[in-house]
């Protein structure tokens, strides 16, 4: 799994390189939404229960992601503890990530999610998306508290004034790995407290 996360992080950094160096994006870029989610806290638990139970979380995690992720939403791949949607409609993929959310903080077994939704110009290579709006989205959930689903300033504008969802200033951040601070909205579904 090690190798598998590293092989990731070197393709996206590459990418990346290179739409910097040549300051436009790579051949087949299209506009996407990215989101992620991961288990809060995933590293401790697996300090005091065996690896079976680790590996049944994480595989429920993506069960319940395929259950969200119905077109125009995709869902990508698990990483670990994390697993990865994306859509060309931003308000579709920030639904079905509030719908992810709220799935597992109804249940007490189930740690709680953290998420990150950003958009951009992205490429897609055998099945996975690559580009800056993935580094993006995963430093974003890295930012998420415990149940909650941070947005990047581009991927709320995308989504507009969309009456499903109640946005709510969080700040602006500077990421690892990002150049400039990064203005991020907490998303709600309407009418939740």
């Amino acid at each position: 799994m090690l190798q598998l996360q590293l092989r990731h992080a070197i393709e996206t950094e590459a990418v990346n390189a290179v739409e910097r160096a040549e300051g436009q994006h790579l051949p087949g870029a299209r506009q996407v939404t990215i989101g992620f989610a991961d288990l809060v806290g995933f590293t401790r638990l697996g300090e005091k229960v065996p690896p079976e139970d680790l590996e049944r979380l994480a595989q429920r995690l993506a069960d319940l992601t395929r259950e969200v992720a119905t077109a125009p939403v995709r869902f990508v791949k698990t990483i670990g503890d994390e697993v990865m949607m994306v859509s060309p409609e931003p308000a579709a993929l920030l639904d079905a990530v509030l719908q992810l959310v709220e799935v597992t903080n109804g249940d007490d077994d189930f740690p709680s999610l953290r998420a990150g939704v950003a958009s951009g110009m992205a490429v897609s290579r055998e099945g996975d998306w690559f580009g800056s709006p993935v580094n993006l989205a995963a430093r974003v959930t890295g930012a998420a508290r415990p149940g909650s689903v941070l947005v990047a300033e581009p991927a709320r504008e995308a989504i507009g004034d969309d009456d499903r969802f109640t946005w709510s200033f969080a700040g602006a951040r500077h990421l690892k790995g990002i150049k400039s601070d990064v203005k991020l909205f907490r998303a709600r579904r309407a009418g939740s407290a």
